[in-house]
């Protein structure tokens, strides 16, 4: 990995992108684990589970790590604004909208994480610019979240509209988030998420109690315990802990490239496991969306570029 000017601007190499896709796999399944949990239990308690439980799992990891939580009230002031931002509302935002859309168009509605976060560092980060291509990337992404929320968005603003515009805030969040999320550079990984969903649990569990009501429905069964698991240990715990390893070494923008990554892995788990179906609309949706992180990423078109510059130098000399 190479810093840029300042640190901001940061390549990715092999060490980077192998976190990165697995990072992938662990988020990818989130929202098929979700979905079988809120075959059962409400969503505030889906997140409840999951923000409870990967708390407890990471500051176990902490401690037996040999590391302390920190006890700078500044360092624990943004760890609050990070666990609203990274964990509270998308978490919940994204679990009441799987109520009313499949787990694949959630995972394609989060994708535009990277497009937000292109559209808003600029404001918060000096080193980060709207270049044109940029802004080609961002429109042909927007294009594509118009594609996805269809005609039915002007017409008719019913629950799967609502559900698709709380999980495009979801993915605002996570935008946010991610920016927020560049001042724990140097915090140990394992003591900035510990910290992060230990907020998170604060803030979700009275919310729950009160709303939900626990309580008042039946034992969970065996599914969606297993699901609450995953969604603890794997997507939670492992996730985060990839998440501000890689959020240190590779920068917020290159880190939200894992947004492009994760609808394949939830349309696959979607599909198969839960024979959720897809209209055609979506997927075009999802190809706009590539199309312009790929254009953002700039890497690719680069690399094609200076390929075509190579063959034509190497014509001409022959000639």
């Amino acid at each position: 990995m190479r810093p840029g000017p300042r640190g901001l601007q940061q390549t990715m190499g092999p060490v980077e992108w192998g976190l990165l896709f697995l990072l992938d796999l662990v988020w990818g399944g989130s929202f098929f684990f979700a979905k079988i949990a809120l075959g059962e239990w409400p969503p505030l308690m889906v997140v409840l589970g999951r923000v409870g439980f990967g708390a407890l799992l990471l500051n176990g990891v902490v401690l037996t790590t040999g590391q302390r939580m920190p006890a700078n009230w500044r360092l624990w002031k943004a760890l609050i604004v990070m666990g609203l931002l990274n964990s509270v509302i998308p978490f919940c935002l994204i679990a009441w909208g799987q109520r009313d859309v499949s787990s694949g168009l959630a995972s394609i509605l989060y994708a535009t994480t990277s497009l937000f976060t292109v559209l808003l560092a600029p404001l918060f980060v000096r080193d980060e610019t709207l270049t044109p291509r940029r802004i080609l990337g961002v429109l042909t992404g927007l294009l594509g979240v118009a594609i996805m929320l269809g005609p039915g968005l002007l017409a008719d603003a019913g629950s799967a509209t609502l559900a698709k515009l709380a999980i495009l805030g979801a993915a605002l969040s996570y935008a946010c988030g991610s920016i927020w999320g560049r001042r724990f550079r140097d915090v140990p990984p394992s003591i900035a998420a510990a910290g992060q969903l230990t907020v998170a649990a604060l803030v979700v569990a009275p919310l729950a109690l009160l709303i939900d009501r626990p309580w008042t429905f039946p034992r969970p069964s065996m599914p969606v315990i297993g699901s609450i698991a995953g969604l603890a240990l794997l997507s939670t715990t492992v996730g985060y802990l990839l998440y501000f390893t890689l959020l240190g070494r590779a920068g917020a923008v290159n880190l939200s490239l894992v947004t492009l990554l994760v609808p394949p892995s939830a349309l696959v788990l979607g599909t198969l496991l839960l024979a959720e179906p897809l209209e055609p609309r979506d997927l075009l949706g999802l190809g706009c969306v590539a199309i312009g992180l790929v254009v953002i990423d700039g890497r690719l078109p680069r690399w094609l570029w200076n390929r075509l510059q190579s063959e034509r130098a190497a014509t001409g000399s022959s000639g």
